[in-house]
């Protein structure tokens, strides 16, 4: 925002500030979006909290269930050696 667009704000007695409409509009955040606030050197910084928990793939390794009847060696040798096969021709 420019010095023209700035839009002011009042911090309440119990510490609250309202966000304007058009920012929480164009942020997309609708009355009950959890925020993280980060002071920086320039001021305060708002952003939204992530739906889900940052994770790695070792802490979901295996969560899933199989859909199907488990493969025999032979069989995952067969899915694997077809599998080579069409990205050597891609």
């Amino acid at each position: 925002m420019g010095i023209q667009e700035r839009v002011t704000t009042t911090v309440s007695t119990k510490g609250q500030v309202i966000l304007p409409k058009a920012i929480r509009d164009q942020r997309h955040w609708p009355a009950g979006t959890k925020l993280i606030v980060e002071e920086t050197p320039e001021g305060v910084l708002l952003k939204s909290m992530p739906v889900f928990a940052s994770t790695d793939m070792a802490a979901v390794f295996g969560s899933l269930r199989p859909t199907g009847p488990a493969l025999s060696i032979d069989d995952m040798n067969v899915v694997i050696a077809e599998e080579a096969k069409r990205r050597a021709r891609d």
